[in-house]
């Protein structure tokens, strides 16, 4: 198929990468990854149930076989990530799942995954984003550790432990295309914030607190760690491959200590309710601040509307991390 044959929502990033728009929630929000190298194919993150016919039908577009797919890496086991792994699974027979060594039991019995997240979203939202989690037999499962290289089609991707959006997160260094595929770790980045630079669109980025395992201090290390490495570009969830990375890499870094200033300022309130409406407004006003220096026109209220599940998410999280007791 040629390339401008393809489905809309699959998007050729260069170097065996392509992005898959999973339609989650709307356009340019949620990104499964297909890597191909070699006749060869893997996944990294997948997307919900819902996701499946466009996993499927990428493979169809770029002329893979089900059986050329070795592995299925969800970064984490959040449901925007790895919901529609179980189900990728069971349509790929030679596929075996790579997952962090703290979202091997979820993958294999997602109760209590699904139970935490239907506390979170409610049951009707679970059955309208979500649709079903299916477990992926242990068998077929195997886990990752720090720094773990998989030796695959020539490609030899790095894996390694980034905590601070969620113990169980991972993330995978491409070195043919000097990349990392970041899950939520390097944060957010939607293209309605993209604004013209001198050699294209330029990026906006800011840090995800979801719940429940947010913890500032780990995930300034994991996204220092990715920077380090000096990587050509980053291949987010959400959304799509972001170059230009130490200017967002500063960027990340400066909007999580500021997210981390209001919460702290927030730490002893308690009113829960009243403190949650304010962690919604004081994140807001930091990123409306920060995406008008970046040039970005629209009106509060678009901006609002754009951000709205992450403001509700980030408060949600942020509101986990300071009332978890102290470590000794």
């Amino acid at each position: 198929m040629t390339a401008s044959a393809r489905p809309a929502w699959l998007h050729d990033c260069g170097g065996g990468v392509f992005a898959v728009d999973t339609g989650f929630h709307r356009d340019d929000f949620d990104a499964a990854w297909l890597v191909v190298s070699q006749g060869r194919a893997a996944f990294i993150d997948t997307g919900t149930h819902f996701a499946l016919p466009r996993l499927l039908g990428a493979l169809d577009a770029l002329g893979l076989p089900r059986e050329a797919v070795d592995w299925v890496i969800p970064t984490h086991v959040h449901l925007d990530h790895a919901g529609g792994a179980g189900s990728l699974m069971a349509a790929l027979p030679n596929a075996r799942m790579l997952v962090h060594p703290r979202g091997e039991r979820h993958m294999v019995d997602p109760s209590a995954l699904w139970a935490g997240a239907t506390a979170v979203y409610g049951e009707a939202e679970m059955a309208r984003s979500y649709g079903v989690v299916t477990p992926v037999p242990a068998e077929r499962v195997s886990t990752s550790h720090d720094g773990q290289v998989l030796d695959w089609a020539g490609r030899g991707l790095t894996l390694i432990d980034t905590p601070g959006h969620a113990r169980h997160h991972h993330c995978i260094w491409d070195p043919l295309t000097q990349g990392w595929f970041t899950g939520d770790t390097f944060g957010l980045s939607y293209r309605e914030f993209d604004t013209a630079g001198a050699d294209g669109p330029r990026a906006w980025i800011v840090p995800t607190s979801t719940p429940v395992q947010f913890e500032p201090e780990l995930l300034r290390g994991s996204i220092e760690r990715l920077l380090a490495r000096a990587p050509r570009c980053m291949y987010l969830t959400h959304y799509g491959r972001v170059d230009d990375v130490p200017r967002l890499g500063a960027l990340l870094l400066g909007l999580l200590d500021e997210m981390v200033a209001l919460g702290e300022a927030h730490r002893s309130a308690t009113d829960a309710a009243a403190r949650h409406q304010a962690l919604k407004r004081g994140q807001l006003d930091i990123f409306m601040r920060s995406l008008r220096a970046h040039g970005v026109a629209y009106d509060e209220a678009q901006i609002a509307e754009l951000l709205a599940i992450d403001l509700e998410l980030n408060a949600q999280g942020m509101a986990v991390w300071l009332d978890r007791p102290a470590r000794g």
